[in-house]
């Protein structure tokens, strides 16, 4: 299968806090989303993606990264403390224009690096039973099912992964900014 060329410039790598406008394109992206595949099971989309404050995302416990690619942001990723030695990441998306390009693999990547760099070991995080490829793409780099992947996964639910991540391994970031 070819993959769709870039459509621009190179996207950028931005570190940003969640009341940033140019975060605004992941959540609103995500709600959708999760209404689209999910309705108002668990709540609804708008109650989970209100369930942690942006406090939680930023320094020094977490982070927000967003992919822009000729000013838009194309796909982004953040993760929160879950314990000392441990990063949650959450909210990782693409837009759907965007997909099938490695954007969401690069993310991940991305986030990895910068959970290593904070001290963390590990990483946990969790997709819904609708998102297989969210499921595909945690197994293809690396993370361990908490969870019987021949299971039904809408009996499961919330499919949890781990993955052991060298600390500090990963050197500088490769661009850092909130003012871009």
């Amino acid at each position: 299968m070819t993959l769709p060329p870039p459509r621009g410039a190179f996207a950028e790598l931005l570190y940003l806090p969640l009341e940033d406008p140019r975060v605004q394109p992941l959540v609103d992206g995500l709600t959708a989303e999760y209404d689209r595949r999910y309705g108002s099971i668990f709540g609804g989309a708008g109650q989970e993606m209100r369930r942690y404050p942006a406090v939680e995302f930023a320094p020094p416990h977490g982070a927000l990264l967003i992919l822009q690619e000729d000013g838009e942001s194309v796909a982004g990723g953040a993760f929160r403390r879950y314990d000392e030695q441990t990063a949650e990441f959450k909210r990782i998306w693409t837009h759907p224009g965007h997909r099938r390009r490695g954007l969401a693999r690069q993310v991940l990547t991305e986030l990895e690096a910068e959970a290593g760099r904070r001290g963390y070991r590990r990483v946990y995080l969790t997709t819904g039973s609708r998102q297989p490829e969210a499921q595909n793409l945690y197994l293809a780099t690396g993370y361990s099912p908490g969870f019987d992947p021949s299971a039904d996964p809408e009996t499961v639910k919330h499919l949890a992964f781990t993955k052991e991540i060298p600390a500090g391994a990963s050197g500088q970031r490769p661009v850092i900014t909130a003012n871009s």
